[in-house]
């Protein structure tokens, strides 16, 4: 068993084609598939299961699969950072994020570290989920991640920063654009814009609005929180969102209005690691930086 034989084996359960990963490697499939039987061999066990279109992972090959990609992310990551020492570099922080995370959240802070360590690389991979920077965290080298907090992932350690408040974004001289806050019961009547239907936030907004025993409807999707609130602004519906720092509550001059939602459940985001206590410096220093600046600026709701 190789580590080559490992690599190779969790690139197949991830794309769920022995000829996909041997066009990646530009290899023969047949080259793949000695990857897999020796793993078999060695193991004693069968670890795909070929059907109509492709192959899985039978229940001994998921198993292989969550530990080998937990071990090899971790053993890339530490390569990484022989090869760092060995090059006499100051060092990088690999951070994954949505897509406008930089945005609301690390703009100052990415400033101030760049000013504190001048000579650390600021690297960030753009994902489209939460659940896709948990994934890009457990099998790359990446170091951290910022997300909306979930369930429990395995190898995974999360660490809230700040608890959103939930608000309606509404356009100046609409209905309910005056108010002070909002009741959740009074959008029960109301069509909203929807978050993206399979984000961590829109499942956090379902279940706060259980907690709070109501239910909203929906006529409108859209892929981030920036794009419901220019709809909102140019009065193309309304949105429940989580309060972003920057956006003051309830609304200054201009066409948006942000009103507080009451008695919901707020948001909360934070950062995601594979063990803090193994950080490096570079990378648990801009993390401190970001959680000084987010807590600073954190958004307080004002419901009365």
């Amino acid at each position: 068993m190789t580590l080559d034989d490992l690599r190779v084996f969790v690139a197949v359960c991830r794309a769920g084609s022995l000829s996909a990963v041997a066009r990646a490697l530009a290899c023969t499939q047949s080259a793949v598939s000695q990857h897999v039987r020796r793993l078999e061999r060695e193991t004693g066990v069968s670890l795909l299961k070929r059907q109509s279109r492709g192959v899985v992972p039978t229940p001994a090959g998921r198993l292989l699969e969550a530990a080998a990609a937990e071990g090899i992310a971790g053993l890339d990551l530490a390569l990484r950072r022989l090869r760092e020492l060995a090059d006499g570099a100051s060092g990088s922080v690999r951070v994954a994020t949505g897509a406008t995370t930089v945005r609301h959240f690390m703009a100052e802070a990415v400033v101030a570290f760049r000013q504190r360590h001048p000579n650390v690389s600021l690297e960030f991979r753009t994902e489209s989920s939460s659940r896709g920077c948990f994934d890009a965290l457990a099998d790359s080298d990446l170091d951290l991640a910022w997300v909306t907090l979930g369930p429990p992932v395995r190898g995974i350690e999360q660490r809230p920063v700040v608890d959103l408040p939930w608000v309606l974004a509404v356009r100046a001289g609409g209905p309910l654009a005056s108010r002070p806050y909002v009741e959740p019961a009074r959008l029960q009547d109301l069509r909203l814009i929807r978050l993206p239907p399979d984000s961590t936030s829109a499942a956090r907004l379902d279940a706060a609005c259980a907690e709070a025993g109501v239910r909203f409807a929906f006529d409108t999707g859209v892929a981030d929180w920036d794009t419901a609130l220019l709809l909102a602004e140019l009065g193309l519906g309304r949105a429940v969102v989580p309060a972003l720092p920057g956006h003051a509550i309830p609304g200054e001059d201009g066409p948006l209005r942000l009103a507080p939602v009451r008695d919901l459940r707020p948001l909360s985001v934070g950062w995601a690691v594979r063990r803090w206590d193994a950080l490096p410096p570079p990378a648990r220093a801009f993390a401190d930086t970001v959680v000084e600046r987010c807590r600073r600026d954190a958004p307080a709701a004002r419901t009365e």
